[in-house]
């Protein structure tokens, strides 16, 4: 039988159980369409954050001693180790401009005339934090003085917001207070860096410098002297080209010859990371969140796919007698075989191309809802295509089997 002929009747048959049919490709197209959308959401998202995320890179080493094997951001699990020695060795290997110490100052509030807000820490940190130019309004604070720089997310917090001039009292975990000025107010869109996180820039942030505020202290191994020890440490390259080097510099100093060597647990390993390394993690982990996402969608194709073996073996036994006609009119079994699988496929098929289009309409939908812009992953529509042709494929393959394997004669007896 020509394949012209195969595919007539069997759009011929689907067409004769419409509703029948219709309910078949309902489950394949509603089994794509869930896949298109997570997926285009995925895609979506992925682009997005990488976007925000790696959109402004700058030459930086993230640095800090975590349990080895521990996934998470820039900062999981740190130790204060590096010592203020460790500091100054850092910037004096080959290809750095300046090392940037960042620790945690236990705040339990921040209180600015009337208003007192809860506010669990204080970044204590060095003024060369600010030398990208982050602060919008007023300075970087002084090393020694009783200053703050709030990022515009804390400003806004009190009413008025705090502004450059402001006097604000830190209450501290221990129980003392301190006053401070307020000295400039951080560019939200460009707080926190990679130690805050993503959402940095939505999170109230007060800097302090690590003099006077900063007072976690460790004996240096190398020198028997009293010193601030931190937790992370960003080494800042003079450029992107310096970033290989400087990275292997401050490794093997961290291996060698540092206090942190020697003060680091010994079920924890220092990391190194880079602004592109950073990035790539985090793709790595939007990439299979994605998968994972989807691979839950394609249950509903596994669902679709039983809807059309089922269909399918109805069908075959419906038409038990018009095999038995085919077979003894000279059809062959490969021709009842192919009637049959074309049959599937057109099912799977029709499910697939249309699912796409509701798969992307709820894309949109869920994309508008969140503020997301879409970008659609175009092979996955293909992808979408010859999936739904296989589930037709392997849905129908033992229904056409078993009619291509029909008895004519006791299919002309059957009733």
């Amino acid at each position: 039988m020509e394949f012209a002929e195969s595919l007539r009747l069997s759009v011929r048959a689907v067409r004769s159980h419409r509703l029948r049919s219709a309910l078949t490709v309902l489950g394949v197209v509603i089994g794509v369409a869930a896949v298109i959308t997570f997926v285009t959401l995925g895609t979506s998202l992925r682009a997005d954050v990488l976007g925000q995320v790696g959109g402004e890179r700058s030459p930086n080493l993230y640095v800090w001693a975590g349990p080895e094997g521990q996934n998470g951001g820039p900062g999981a699990g740190a130790q204060p180790v590096f010592t203020t020695r460790d500091l100054d060795q850092l910037a004096n290997i080959e290809g750095v401009a300046s090392v940037v110490p960042r620790g945690i100052v236990p705040t339990a509030a921040i209180s600015a005339g009337n208003d007192t807000v809860a506010q669990r820490q204080a970044i204590a940190t060095s003024p060369a934090y600010f030398d990208s130019g982050s602060v919008a309004d007023g300075r970087a604070f002084r090393q020694g003085s009783r200053e703050v720089v709030v990022n515009e997310r804390a400003a806004g917090l009190f009413d008025p917001s705090l502004s450059v001039g402001a006097t604000v009292s830190l209450q501290l975990a221990s129980g003392d207070s301190v006053e401070a000025e307020v000295v400039g107010v951080q560019n939200s869109s460009a707080a926190g860096g990679a130690f805050e996180g993503l959402d940095g820039g939505s999170q109230p942030l007060v800097f302090v410098p690590t003099d006077p505020f900063y007072r976690t202290t460790v004996e240096s191994p190398a020198t028997g002297e009293r010193q601030r020890v931190y937790p992370t440490v960003t080494v800042v390259a003079e450029d992107f080209a310096a970033v290989p080097d400087a990275k292997v510099g401050v490794q093997a100093y961290l291996t060698n010859r540092s206090d942190a060597a020697r003060l680091v647990p010994d079920d924890y390993a220092f990391a190194v990371r880079s602004d592109e390394d950073l990035v790539d993690q985090l793709q790595e982990l939007l990439t299979t969140l994605t998968n994972f996402v989807t691979g839950i969608a394609v249950i509903s194709l596994v669902v679709g796919s039983i809807g059309i073996a089922n269909v399918m073996l109805v069908s075959v036994t419906e038409r038990t007698r018009e095999i038995g006609i085919m077979k003894a009119v000279g059809a062959q079994n490969r021709d009842v075989l192919q009637l049959f699988l074309i049959e599937a496929v057109l099912l799977g098929a029709v499910g697939a191309i249309l699912g796409i289009p509701v798969g992307v309409a709820g894309a949109y939908l869920a994309g508008e809802y969140i503020g997301l812009d879409l970008v659609l992953p175009y092979e996955w529509f293909a992808i979408a295509v010859a999936v739904g042709v296989l589930v037709g494929v392997v849905a129908g393959l033992y229904p056409a089997w078993s009619a291509s394997k029909t008895d004519p004669i006791d299919a002309l007896r059957y009733e």
